[in-house]
């Protein structure tokens, strides 16, 4: 595994019952960078994020996290995860659910008061989870994956539910977070969030359709914006995936053709 690397997949598949999510993905997240996952509800970004942590039943390939493998007990305190739906305590306060959590991570003392301050509830740090906002609650799932100082954190979705100023907040806490060598991998669907981000890999069907720079994003597509570059890119691999079939269907054919003459 690359030292720059924090994780590297390689050829995953995950099926569903009977549908394919993934059909061979490879990829690498580099260290103390934001990794943004981005595109639409649906294309494999929670189940992506899923594998990476280990909480994903693969059905063939190698996902590798910190030199371990995905979901390894070496890697219960260096790698974090925020899930969509908060995972908290309603009837304990923000403080408690903290102390519990941090206390189950092993975490040092005083980490709770720490995180409390990081993601900007001290104020309700005694509130009971229950009485809290949409935004209030998303920054509690997002401080207990603080707890610990983990070298990877995966967050599915945070801003969801936020209003533009508790994101740009959010933003600003991911990015201090990075600067100082912490790696993350942020999904959002949300395109202006790209812009955020280090590296962007963008998904369309259970597929990374680009694999880029916010900045190369704009210059390859020639837009102005993520929202036109991504429906540029999706409009692309429409085309190049009709080139396809249109390819296997007429190999098809000739296929066909090349038995008659044989059989005649």
């Amino acid at each position: 595994m690359s030292d720059d690397a924090v994780v590297e997949i390689s050829q995953l598949r995950v099926r569903r019952g009977k549908v394919s999510v993934f059909d061979g993905i490879d990829l690498i997240v580099p260290r103390g960078q934001i990794t943004g996952l981005l595109g639409p509800s649906g294309c494999g970004k929670t189940t992506l994020m899923r594998s990476i942590v280990g909480v994903q039943r693969i059905d063939a390939g190698r996902v590798t996290v910190l030199g371990e493998p995905g979901g390894s007990p070496r890697l219960r305190r260096r790698v974090a995860y925020g899930t969509q739906g908060a995972a908290v305590y309603a009837d304990l306060t923000v403080r408690q659910n903290l102390a519990y959590f941090a206390a189950l991570l092993q975490a040092p003392a005083g980490d709770a008061d720490r995180v409390l301050e990081e993601v900007g509830l001290t104020a309700q740090s005694g509130q009971l989870v229950e009485s809290l906002s949409g935004g209030q609650l998303n920054r509690v799932s997002l401080g207990i994956a603080l707890l610990g100082s983990p070298e990877l954190v995966v967050l599915d979705e945070p801003t969801v539910g936020l209003d533009p100023e508790l994101r740009a907040e959010l933003w600003t806490l991911l990015r201090a977070l990075a600067d100082r060598g912490v790696t993350l991998v942020v999904s959002s669907h949300v395109m202006d969030e790209a812009l955020r981000c280090d590296r962007l890999l963008l998904m369309r069907d259970g597929r990374i359709i680009a694999d880029t720079t916010p900045q190369g994003l704009l210059d390859e597509t020639g837009a102005t914006d993520p929202d036109a570059a991504f429906l540029a890119l999706i409009e692309r691999d429409r085309a190049d995936a009709g080139i396809h079939r249109s390819d296997t269907r007429r190999s098809r054919r000739t296929r066909h053709g090349h038995h008659e003459e044989a059989g005649s």
